[in-house]
């Protein structure tokens, strides 16, 4: 039988294949659940919000994890214990930038103005290494395509640009026209892929049979029908079934 070799381990029969392959499934089920867990305990961020130092964690661990993967000659303790520890490492400098604004300007650093009072600030580019062009692409990206529109610009912590207008460019508002507007909060989901949310129906002190005879109103006896349903603050309840979308 011909003989093959997966690193530095030689496996011959098929039986051994087999059992290597299973190893490599659960050593990388085992790695991955590993790093779902660390990326968590970093909050809930896009890539494109992480802070420098949160970029450095994210990318070490994909590096630990993934040396573990490839080489099931590498104890698995080899590569956890060092993801815990950068997650914990994290999880303090977390802390330490709530607590302290000081600490938090060393290790994230300050915003920059680059466009301040509609003019360019030139020095703060340069300091930024960062071109005329790559500010006017970014303000393009915001819909801003004047920069004579522009009353400041600032560039946060994590890469991302802020633009404020001025005051004769921005959006009406209804409060600059003086109208008043009704209150809008968040819809309450009630069912999704018909099955009911019984923990939101009892928030906002309804319950089953009230779901049922509203869908009734509608041709609509049976919740399972319904792939979609949420009440908002108004009382309007809107549904989409499985094969087409209705409104109350």
């Amino acid at each position: 039988m011909a003989k093959i070799i997966f690193g530095d381990i030689s496996i011959i029969s098929k039986p051994e294949v087999i059992v290597f392959m299973l190893l490599l499934i659960i050593r990388t089920a085992i790695l991955y659940l590993a790093v779902v867990l660390a990326m968590k305990a970093m909050g809930k961020r896009q890539v494109g919000q992480l802070q420098p130092f949160e970029l450095v964690v994210v990318i070490t661990i994909s590096a630990m994890a993934a040396i573990a993967m490839e080489d099931v000659g590498v104890p698995l303790v080899n590569s956890i214990i060092p993801i815990i520890t950068v997650m914990v490492l994290q999880v303090i400098l977390s802390l330490i930038n709530l607590k302290s604004e000081k600490a938090r300007g060393i290790i994230c650093g300050k915003p920059s103005i680059v466009v301040e009072n509609g003019k360019i600030v030139e020095e703060e580019l340069r300091r930024l290494r960062i071109n005329v062009n790559d500010l006017l692409e970014q303000m393009r990206s915001k819909n801003y395509f004047n920069i004579a529109d522009v009353e400041y610009a600032i560039f946060e912590t994590n890469g991302q640009l802020s633009v404020i207008p001025k005051s004769q460019k921005r959006a009406v508002q209804p409060e600059d026209l003086q109208i008043e507007t009704k209150y809008e909060g968040l819809p309450t989901t009630l069912i999704i892929d018909g099955k009911v949310n019984y923990n939101n129906l009892k928030k906002i002190n309804l319950d089953e049979n009230w779901l049922k005879t509203e869908l009734s109103k509608f041709g609509i006896n049976d919740i399972r029908e319904v792939f979609f349903a949420s009440l908002d603050t108004l009382g309007n309840l809107f549904f989409q079934t499985k094969k087409a979308p209705s409104r109350r």
